[in-house]
């Protein structure tokens, strides 16, 4: 059995997958002042949740862009399960023809692998976070660029703080533009706004690609069904972007190992 983790900047998800099937997932806090006890037991009584033992686990992926956590994650699965992980960027590159002078994120580049195996190519990657990305490939698989804006609770949130008298909202579209109370007018302009930022965003990507409209829109991350459900630019939802990105990887690592 494979885990593979994806460390977020607000969660650490836990995927447990046999083959190509993923037979459990489970999320942490991503928490810097964690311990390596508090992650290792915490996931072993997952573990027991799910009638699974730590000894079932041959390896371990994990995809970061939270470096502060990395120390405590890998001594807890070293420590609990025994095997040190194999990590995205360090031990093995996700396979993306990127020409910039940046590093892609790992996250970034994980959904990337996934989607073009899942989904074909070109495309357009959104992963809805802590900051809401967007990814262009082309046919050939090669990464075009993208761009980043704040996720939008990181908005909601930013209001909720430097406006006195706002108070925080549930993320939910309202039936209108047109507001009759501070919450649903909030509501209107955090959810409704940034739904026609993100439509901007996919309109203007697909234009810059120069394939028409003959690019499949994939989405991912915790706030994804919230916008595709209110868009029509949006073609497919998938939560377990991330984790089948480090499946696909690990498995290609693994048959690159095998040939020599």
């Amino acid at each position: 059995m494979l885990m593979a983790i994806d460390v977020g900047n607000t969660n650490m998800v836990f995927g447990l997958l046999e083959g190509d099937k993923l037979i459990g997932s489970f999320r942490l806090m991503t928490d810097a002042n964690r311990t390596s006890d508090e992650i290792g037991l915490t996931v072993c009584e997952y573990f027991r949740r799910f009638n699974l033992t730590t000894d079932q686990v041959c390896d371990i992926i994990i995809a970061s862009v939270v470096p502060q956590v990395m120390y405590t994650l890998t001594s807890a699965m070293v420590k609990y399960f025994g095997k040190k992980p194999l990590i995205i960027d360090e031990d093995i590159e996700p396979g993306i023809h990127y020409e910039g002078e940046d590093h892609l994120g790992a996250d970034r580049a994980v959904s990337c692998v996934a989607a073009m195996e899942k989904y074909g190519r070109p495309l357009v990657v959104l992963d809805f976070g802590t900051a809401t990305t967007v990814d262009a490939l082309d046919q050939e698989g090669t990464y075009l660029g993208g761009c980043i804006l704040a996720g939008i609770r990181v908005s909601t949130d930013a209001l909720f703080h430097q406006a006195a008298m706002l108070p925080r909202i549930e993320l939910v579209s309202p039936p209108s533009v047109l507001g009759q109370t501070t919450i649903t007018q909030i509501q209107a302009g955090s959810v409704m706004g940034y739904i026609g930022a993100i439509e901007y965003l996919i309109r203007r990507t697909k234009k810059e690609m120069g394939y028409g409209e003959d690019v499949k829109v994939v989405a991912t991350g915790g706030l994804a069904r919230l916008i595709a459900d209110n868009t029509d630019l949006i073609d497919v939802v998938d939560s377990q972007l991330i984790v089948d990105g480090l499946r696909i990887i690990y498995q290609r690592y693994k048959q690159t190992q095998g040939a020599r």
